[in-house]
Order: C-alpha cells, then structure tokens, then sequence
C-alpha cells in the first residue's frame, strides 16, 4: 500500500528520523562509555530497539504504510519492556558511578523529549495505519524512559520521595 504524504506530515517524520539517529548514537556511544554491564546491555538494547523506529520512519517516508495489527503491537512490546528482576535485585547504592549517572540523566532526558515529539507527531497525521505506528514507537520511547528510570532509581542514582 502506497501513500501520499502532506509537506507538514514530511517535515514531522524527517523530525523524528533525525532524533531516532541522534538516539541510536547515543545509545550506542554510552552503551561503550558505560561502566556496569547491566547499564551497557540496557543501553545496547535501546540503540537496536532505535534501529528499528529508524527503519519504520523510513519506510514511512518512502511511502509505505506500516500495518501494526494487534498482535505484532503486543508481541513487539513485549520485547521492549526492561528486565525488571534485573533492575529490583540491584541494591541502591549512595556511591553510583558520576560517569554512569551522567549518561542516564542524559538519555532519560532524551527520552523526554522525544516521546513528546512523537505525541504531537501522531495528533498531525491522517493515515491511521500511520498513527499507529507512531504510537507504537511512542510507547517503546516510553519504556525506556521508564527502564532507564528503573535502573537509576535501583542504584541511587535517582531518588524518589
């Protein structure tokens, strides 16, 4: 199926192609930056998940029209959610590492901002097959926000009153 984009749909879409590669980059530079391997493979992780957003962006823009059936949603955020025995075993720690600190602060910011980019995005299109789509990937952004969060919280990194 072939569509037809609008000059402001583009313009959304090349946004969101552009802050997927800004996200892979910097998953994959922290995820070698990163000093506990728990953190690497989370990040590592995300960047593959920010692959696969790329490649949908992508084919959005060449004009494919993704079909996300009920199914492939729930099976594919399945695979993104965050290992939480992994995150809830880790005892908090009051000495977290600055550099590791550093690297999740700026990615869970990152994370911020760029689910509330795809939040305007889907509120822009016509497509719903596209919409979708984009909600999909909203709510991956979300988990790794939320996986993130977890893994800072769990080693003292963020503090939650």
């Amino acid at each position: 199926m072939s569509l037809q984009l609008t000059e402001k749909e583009m313009q959304l879409l090349q946004d969101q192609q552009s802050h997927e590669k800004v996200c892979i980059e910097k998953y994959q530079k922290y995820a070698a930056q990163a000093n506990a391997p728990q953190l690497k493979q989370l990040f590592q992780s995300y960047a593959q998940q920010e692959q696969q957003h790329l490649n949908t962006i992508n084919s959005i823009l060449s004009g494919q029209v993704p079909m996300m059936n009920q199914n492939q949603q729930q099976q594919q955020s399945t695979q993104s959610q965050p290992s939480q025995t992994a995150n809830q075993t880790a005892a908090p720690s009051a000495n977290a590492n600055p550099v590791d600190t550093m690297l999740c602060k700026d990615m869970l910011m990152t994370e911020k901002y760029v689910s509330g980019a795809y939040d305007t995005a889907i509120f822009e299109f016509t497509d719903t097959n596209i919409r979708q789509a984009l909600n999909h990937i909203q709510k991956e952004e979300q988990k790794h926000g939320e996986g993130i969060f977890h893994y800072m919280s769990s080693n003292g990194m963020y503090n939650v009153q």
